[in-house]
């Protein structure tokens, strides 16, 4: 499992639609996008890697008052495990209409044997 499928799966609860880097179909009122930020390890005493850290941005486009997906948003990515690193409103786009509001979080994997 990666940060993209997770965070797929954890969104869906919101009832938003999600797409991954772009949304292609015709934008609804309010719709996600996730964003890959980082992937990273976390080093051990021996400098060898025991965890894959892997950051994401959650980028919230609303039409109307953003505050309701908002808490959504948090509460899905608490109520599995995700770590929330920054949350940051971005302003009203004016030549599309929307609210832009991102939520940054992270997740630790062990590291897999292959």
């Amino acid at each position: 499992m990666n940060i993209l499928e997770e965070l797929q799966q954890a969104l869906a609860a919101t009832g938003v639609p999600v797409e991954t880097g772009i949304f292609k179909d015709e934008a609804p009122a309010q719709y996600l996008v996730v964003v890959p930020l980082s992937d990273t390890f976390d080093l051990h005493a021996d400098n060898a890697p025991g965890v894959d850290i892997q950051a994401a941005r959650i980028s919230i486009y609303s039409q109307g008052n953003y505050l309701g997906i908002k808490k959504k948003v948090v509460r899905a990515l608490l109520a599995n495990d995700f770590t929330i690193t920054a949350r940051q409103y971005l302003g009203y786009e004016s030549e599309t209409g929307y609210f832009h509001y991102n939520v940054d979080a992270e997740k630790h994997y062990e590291m897999e044997d292959n």
